[in-house]
């Protein structure tokens, strides 16, 4: 975990590791869509606006479905109003929900895409590979900050994340853990919290000479890197996509495709993350991603019906 990578010297403005990777991330995915347009004769700089567009909207969409299905968690009645709505509204400290932001961002690219005459299902099998790698570098961003966590297991490759991260603070929270209390603070409301970093450094004379350095030995239980589990399975999916891009095909199915894979896969990969259920035992990302599962399928088909009197489109065959 590296939520702050350094400061910018005489600004002192931190440099936050998820909005470095959601930056990558959201370059990487405009130039192969600049370069996957060019190949199909289509104006490379629709897909640059698209993606401006995609950002603002996908960063909206996904903050407030991350808030919806952590409504719990922002309606806290232990902290004011203005002190839920201002944690709610700071995608600084993470918690984008991949769906949301497709959800809100998807409607929009498709108006967008009419209003600039770009052929709709071509232009969907060109973002869809585009979407799998901002996925994909904005999980590791995810793990970057602590956020979108998994559950707890004993594997060789488990995560203890640090102090005063995500997990340990809502392990704390839920009595999995208890911190020394020397490092924990009686609340307004009597609830007992553990000290933020700035807090043990504001009341080091306060504390016992050793506080910092039993912070840092404090950690979270071990956890699956679920957010690497799925930043790899994006990548995976961004390579079969292209793959199958290449071939002949009915347009729009590297779409299709894609929303298949990424709604399996992401059904799976929730089984080994801690999600608040909203149906029954499934997490609000379950029931998407089987949503998103049988619109793929649907549209599989509906596309594949569409052409079946055409010849398949090879898109990438088109000379450059």
């Amino acid at each position: 975990m590296l939520q702050e990578i350094f400061r910018i010297p005489y600004f002192n403005i931190p440099i936050y590791g998820y909005g470095v990777m959601l930056v990558v991330g959201f370059l990487g995915a405009i130039q192969l869509a600049k370069f996957l347009a060019k190949r199909c004769h289509i104006d490379p700089e629709l897909f640059v606006n698209a993606g401006l567009l995609a950002l603002v909207t996908g960063v909206a969409g996904a903050r407030i479905s991350h808030v919806i299905e952590n409504i719990g968690y922002y309606t806290n009645p232990n902290r004011s109003m203005a002190a839920n709505f201002l944690d709610a509204i700071n995608i600084r400290s993470g918690g984008l929900t991949y769906y949301g932001g497709f959800l809100l961002a998807f409607p929009c690219l498709v108006l967008y895409a009419r209003a600039k005459k770009v052929p709709i299902r071509l232009g969907m099998d060109i973002v869809a590979p585009c979407l799998m790698i901002g996925l994909g570098f904005g999980r590791i961003g995810c793990f970057l900050n602590g956020c979108c966590y998994g559950a707890t297991c004993d594997l060789p490759w488990a995560i203890s994340f640090p102090y005063y991260s995500i997990p340990y603070r809502e392990e704390v929270d839920e009595h999995k853990i208890t911190p020394p209390a020397e490092l924990t603070q009686m609340t307004a409301s009597g609830r007992i919290d553990v000290l933020s970093p700035a807090d043990i450094r504001r009341l080091a004379v306060d504390l016992p000479p050793d506080a910092a350095a039993l912070a840092a030995s404090q950690h979270s239980l071990p956890l699956h890197p679920a957010q690497l589990y799925s930043s790899f399975t994006a990548f995976l999916i961004a390579a079969l996509v292209l793959c199958y891009f290449t071939l002949p095909h009915a347009p729009g199915r590297a779409f299709a495709l894609m929303m298949m894979v990424e709604g399996l896969t992401r059904f799976l990969l929730e089984l080994l993350r801690v999600e608040p259920p909203v149906v029954g035992s499934f997490s609000l990302s379950m029931v998407l991603g089987l949503a998103l599962l049988g619109v793929g399928m649907v549209l599989w088909i509906t596309f594949g019906v569409l052409d079946r009197e055409l010849p398949p489109a090879n898109w990438a065959a088109v000379p450059a």
